[in-house]
């Protein structure tokens, strides 16, 4: 049946990268997988079929996670369809460069918006079902860079430190009640949202840095292997593990 069977899961930002890949081996786990993309409801359903095609079950929905009512509105069709949500994997995510003193006033508040207020609101309206039966695993997608600084994506950085320090923060408020709160903070990763680090001719010098000073000597993860983190995260294996914030960057933070 996989580790996962039984149990319902909410996938944001599940239309592509990392959360793609999270709601692909859910599936194949046995999990029943609402995947959730920002606007495009075709691209969440090319991944649901994909899980219904190899023999699981999902269904594909659309919302902004930066509007709090639409989020409760897909969170009720979901647990009316499919039963209460047992994991919320948090993936919805931007990462624009936004150069201090250049950065237009909306652009920095899509940021913040999506990537800290959309993960508190779909925290916010999954949790309490979560905490009434007891039992719950939240895994929020955050980025190395939520640890470490990075000249002209300031905030960036302060978003996903803050996604940091909520997953910190609900663990201590939730734990009492059987739900586990953790994060994943992946380094450079090969999906779409910087497919241009890897291959604008700009970014070759930083991304030869990086596989210079990586451990690993990679520079760059695959979102498969973020998957497997956030498996282990979201079911019992992970039972003694609360507000960990789990750093996936090949090793690049730890120094020269």
């Amino acid at each position: 049946m996989g580790k996962l069977g039984g149990k319902v899961a909410f996938v944001s930002g599940g239309s592509q990268g990392i959360g793609e890949q999270i709601a692909l081996l859910f599936g194949r786990e046995g999990a029943t997988v609402a995947v959730l993309a920002s606007s495009d409801l075709a691209k969440a359903e090319t991944v649901a079929k994909r899980i219904r095609g190899a023999g699981g079950q999902a269904s594909a929905h659309a919302a902004d996670v930066r509007h709090a009512d639409e989020v409760a509105s897909v969170v009720s069709k979901v647990s009316a369809a499919h039963g209460p949500i047992d994991i919320l994997i948090n993936s919805a995510g931007v990462f624009p460069p936004t150069p201090a003193a250049n950065t237009p006033e909306d652009l920095y508040d899509k940021v913040m918006d999506i990537n800290v207020k959309g993960t508190w609101n779909t925290i916010c309206a999954i949790a309490p079902s979560m905490r009434a039966r007891k039992t719950g695993w939240i895994v929020n997608i955050s980025s190395v860079l939520g640890t470490m600084a990075l000249a002209n994506y300031a905030v960036y950085c302060a978003s996903k430190a803050a996604v940091n320090m909520l997953t910190r923060s609900l663990a201590i408020e939730f734990g009492r009640d059987g739900v586990h709160v953790n994060c994943i903070a992946p380094g450079n990763t090969a999906t779409p949202m910087n497919e241009n680090l890897r291959t604008e001719a700009q970014y070759k010098g930083f991304v030869d840095m990086m596989g210079a000073r990586t451990p690993s000597g990679r520079t760059y993860s695959l979102p498969e292997e973020m998957a497997t983190m956030a498996l282990y995260l979201s079911c019992s294996d992970s039972k003694p593990v609360h507000g960990a914030i789990v750093v996936m960057d090949e090793g690049f933070s730890l120094g020269v």
